[in-house]
């Protein structure tokens, strides 16, 4: 039994060294180690430049420590006292300046970065104004100069400079789009925090909530789409264009008075909730339920879009424990399928 014990005391620090590994696996699309902007690669550089000095000092250290261990460990039969050396005004110097030094290396760039990163690109008539609001567990995005209001999906022009104002309706969350920018805080009692950032190549990248808001705080995920700029001008022009009801009238009178009194379509529906115009098109349903193959980016089949909105609609306590749509609306089966099915048709043709 004691050797057993011996060994499990010897084998925790290893799985202990390989949890701490583990921990840092994850999406690449989530990482801050693969920047895919400037002001994700700023950061990034300032990562670097701190992993460079700790390395650094950590190597010096040990190398220090292993030669003290084995330069002055006690030989077999000495028994004699080691000199005792202190007040070694040298030595005292050294192990002062040297990290003055290191902090000055890394402080200087740091302090330049934070003054950079907190420039005001509201007033700027050629950066993309966006008002980020987190909601229990969505988020919203209006385009104020551009008239639209959207969710889930923010779709931007690459190139341009994208300016956020970002507030809460609810809790604290915070808006973090990892390969593209840092993350702040969006905070209740009417306080309001800016960012900006930039996406020179088109793709999508992963955004989430990256404050603890409640038992759905891990599935508040959203979508930076980022598009040409001929792209983005006829994607915000279809997002405005009339939107119809479903064509079958129990459909559309159930849509009209059990959906439309909160979700908006078009120019109908109330403000309150996401904002269904095109989302059909939108990478996923619910922030969660993916519509795209993650290689790809198409389409798996036709039904994935319809599949995922009737799974949500039925029951979306299942998708997302704790949002404020769980036992808000009584439908019938085929009302689910066929709100479902219309609004999987929902789609925005813009690129």
């Amino acid at each position: 039994m004691m050797k057993r014990w011996q060994f499990v005391k010897r084998l925790a620090p290893l799985m202990a060294m390989m949890v701490l590994v583990l921990a840092a696996c994850g999406r690449e699309d989530l990482s801050t180690l693969n920047p895919q902007g400037p002001v994700a690669e700023e950061q990034f550089g300032l990562m670097k430049t701190a992993i460079i000095i700790m390395g650094l000092v950590i190597v010096v250290v040990f190398a220090i420590s292993f030669y003290v261990i084995i330069r002055f460990r006690r030989r077999p039969g000495d028994k004699t006292i080691p000199k005792q050396v202190e007040g070694s005004h040298k030595l005292e110097i050294i192990w002062t300046v040297i990290p003055i030094i290191l902090l000055i290396i890394l402080g200087v760039p740091t302090v330049q970065s934070v003054f950079n990163l907190a420039k005001d690109y509201r007033d700027d008539p050629d950066a993309v104004k966006v008002i980020v609001t987190s909601h229990q567990y969505w988020w919203e995005f209006e385009y104020p100069e551009l008239g639209i209001k959207t969710a889930q999906e923010l779709v931007i022009p690459t190139g341009k400079t994208i300016s956020i104002e970002a507030k809460t309706a609810d809790v604290l969350h915070s808006f973090w789009i990892p390969s593209l920018a840092g993350k702040i805080d969006t905070n209740p009692g009417g306080n309001v925090n800016f960012m900006y950032f930039s996406a020179p190549k088109e793709g999508v990248y992963l955004g989430k909530c990256a404050e603890l808001c409640g038992p759905s705080h891990g599935l508040m995920d959203f979508k930076v789409k980022s598009v040409d700029p001929a792209s983005f001008d006829r994607w915000s022009a279809a997002l405005q264009e009339p939107v119809a009801l479903p064509s079958d009238p129990a459909i559309a009178a159930a849509f009209e008075s059990k959906c439309l009194t909160c979700h908006a379509v078009g120019d109908m529906g109330g403000p309150a909730f996401p904002n269904l115009t095109g989302i059909g098109s939108r990478e996923s349903v619910g922030g969660i339920l993916v519509n795209v193959d993650a290689d790809d980016q198409k389409y798996d089949h036709e039904d994935t879009v319809y599949n995922n909105l009737y799974k949500w609609i039925k029951d979306p306590e299942s998708v997302k424990p704790g949002n404020l749509m769980s036992n808000q609306y009584d439908l019938t089966e085929e009302e689910i399928k066929g709100i479902a099915e219309y609004l999987s048709e929902l789609t925005l043709d813009y690129e």
